[in-house]
């Protein structure tokens, strides 16, 4: 067997460039990318690596560590786990500033690689800076923290492990079941010992992402489940997209006449006018489906997680439904004594098509949903009508957004209330393109990922609708798309604070504190201009007074050559009704009486829950 002596640094640079995978027939490169910003323990021998392959493996330098592990997301959503990016940071506080962005990977199932440097296996020069010293165990770096939010972690102390633990990371991030982030810890005194690597090792390699089928016992009681129903319902997940299943689920359900509903990472696998779409569920979900699954005897659940913002913290179902569940991950499919179908959601739902005969939901229980379903839809054209109001609602801003949208762009969004607004009144017009990152709400994800989307597809732009709030949290990846050149366009809805958490605050019986700027201990509140700092980081800006100009620059928006940002101020007080019962912790005691009530109303609400394993 030949070898080849590289460094260690080196040789994972070779190995990366040379896994591929297969995208509608045609092979690309599974890693397209990297997004970096070296520092102590990663610039002088992990960017000399990549240096060497800055034409086959691209390099990017983000602003923010973990805005650039977010932009990395942001694009394996985009690109439906099909493609990985990598990301990675020098010692220290680099590594910390990415531990949020893999707890969001990690919550979400979506792949990315986050590559850290790290102190000396030998310890010679310890402490060295950036070392954070732990007294009773020298052993333990801030790399250990990536533990809990990543899917694989290891540390390389010898250059010959790499041969073991990179394909075992690939797999992992390739597997519909365990998917996830990976860590790799890369000690500097590692990074630049030489080894002999075999040149196996560095041959091409073509990935296949598996596809589970479905166990016949388990697909034959799924069967008996499903023709046994009366009131069948779909909830529709995000592994439904990532299966590449949205068209045989919508055919499907079409066809059987099972009304479908969507999870939030679930949104946009058929397109809003789909015959058997009957809207969002959950939290932040339509009245529509909620009222269908609250009569709903058997829940066909299908990539998806069953989160509480889908299940109304388990108060949106009848106690007596049923749940079959079909999920690639065992440990999802098991959730609350559902009927469990651990496959690929494709397989298992070709599977079931085939095996079903000629079975289909009774025609009234589909005529139910459809008229739910238009009740919902002239609910929204209620909720989005312009009005003389001198300060319009989130609904009509996404309305106009949305009348505005090419067929084709993204919508991408995460925390505050426009996820809420955004699920209800964003019209999908066709499958994938729209991306509510909820599964870690993590403020901050939202610009970072639009230039990961815009990176992932030239072909169509993000949209990108922010609160203030957010905004503030992280923004300097403008900066970075008008360096690069992927464009995108960012909506900033100025409601004055955090105004939906402020919705939840004197909901449960506290007054306004902290949340909004004017309830804050601060000197004298103020407006920010966002468009003037956002256009000092070279962006196109625009600030608009009113709906009745909103429509034209998001026209205008659309014709630029370069991130463009348009700002509104918005309304912090009204929000789109639709919403299921959300289960919070609330003072048992307190010398409000309106906390009190909002204590006996939330145990009231407990008593509705449904209990599960």
């Amino acid at each position: 067997m030949g070898t080849v002596r590289l460094t260690m640094a080196q040789a994972l640079v070779r190995y990366l460039c040379n896994q591929f995978t297969e995208i509608d027939g045609k092979r690309e490169p599974l890693f397209p990318g990297v997004f970096a910003i070296f520092g102590h323990g990663n610039v002088t021998c992990l960017s000399e690596a990549l240096e060497a392959v800055r034409d086959t493996l691209p390099t990017w330098r983000g602003q923010n560590e973990q805005s650039m592990a977010l932009a990395a997301i942001g694009f394996a959503k985009a690109r439906r786990r099909r493609q990985i990016m990598v990301a990675t940071t020098s010692i220290g506080p680099g590594a910390l500033n990415m531990v949020t962005a893999a707890g969001v990977a990690h919550a979400n199932r979506l792949p990315v690689l986050l590559i850290a440097g790290d102190a000396f296996v030998n310890r010679r020069p310890d402490p060295v800076m950036q070392q954070v010293e732990h007294f009773g165990n020298p052993t333990i770096s801030v790399n250990d923290a990536f533990k809990p939010v990543t899917r694989y972690w290891d540390k390389i102390v010898h250059p010959e492990q790499i041969v073991s633990s990179l394909p075992q990371a690939v797999a992992t991030m390739l597997d519909p079941a365990d998917c996830g982030p990976a860590f790799i810890s890369l000690p500097q005194d590692v990074q630049e010992i030489a080894w002999d690597y075999p040149e196996v090792f560095f041959e091409p390699t073509v990935h296949v992402t598996p596809r589970p089928r479905p166990d016949r016992k388990s697909l034959a009681a799924a069967l008996d489940a499903i023709k046994s129903a009366r009131r069948p319902l779909i909830i529709s997940g995000g592994g439904t997209r990532y299966s590449g299943a949205q068209d045989a689920l919508a055919a499907f359900a079409e066809k059987r006449g099972i009304p479908l509903c969507e999870t939030i990472a679930g949104k946009g696998a058929v397109a809003h006018d789909h015959p058997a779409h009957i809207g969002p569920i959950g939290i932040v979900g339509s009245t529509s489906a909620n009222a269908m699954a609250a009569e709903a005897d058997v829940i066909i659940a299908v990539g998806t997680r069953l989160m509480d913002f889908t299940t109304g913290s388990w108060t949106t179902f009848s106690p007596e439904a049923r749940f079959v569940a079909i999920n690639a991950a065992r440990f999802d499919a098991h959730k609350h004594r559902a009927v469990p179908v651990v496959a690929d959601a494709l397989e298992a739902i070709e599977e079931i098509e085939a095996s079903i005969g000629d079975w289909k939901a009774d025609a009234a229980w589909t005529g139910k949903g459809k008229a739910e379903f238009a009740r919902w839809n002239a609910a929204l054209d209620g909720y989005q009508k312009p009005t003389n109001a001198p300060v319009p609602t989130y609904a009509q801003v996404v309305g106009i957004v949305n009348s505005k949208a090419g067929e084709r762009d993204y919508l991408i969004t995460a925390a505050g209330g426009l996820p809420g607004e955004v699920m209800k009144n964003w019209r999908v017009k066709s499958p994938n393109t729209f991306d509510c990152e909820f599964g870690f709400s993590c403020m901050g994800y939202e610009i970072a990922a639009g230039w990961g989307a815009a990176m992932a597809d030239p072909t169509r732009t993000p949209i990108v609708m922010i609160g203030d709030g957010t905004y503030m949290m992280m923004n300097s990846d403008i900066y970075s798309t008008v360096l690069s050149g992927h464009k995108m366009i960012v909506i900033v809805c100025d409601n004055g604070g955090y105004a939906v958490i402020n919705r939840l605050q004197n909901a449960k019986g506290t007054p306004g504190f902290n949340n909004l700027i004017k309830d804050c201990k601060v000197k004298e509140p103020f407006a920010v201009d966002f468009g003037k700092h956002a256009e000092s980081m070279g962006a196109l800006t625009r600030h608009v007074e009113s709906l009745a100009d909103l429509g034209a620059a998001v026209e205008w928006a659309r014709s630029t050559d370069r991130t463009t940002v348009l700002t509104i101020v918005s309304d912090a007080f009204t929000w789109t009704p639709g919403d299921a019962w959300w289960d919070v912790g609330v003072p048992q005691v307190s010398d409000r009486a309106e906390v009190e009530a909002a204590a006996r109303d939330q145990a009231e609400g407990r008593k509705r829950q449904r209990v599960g394993v």
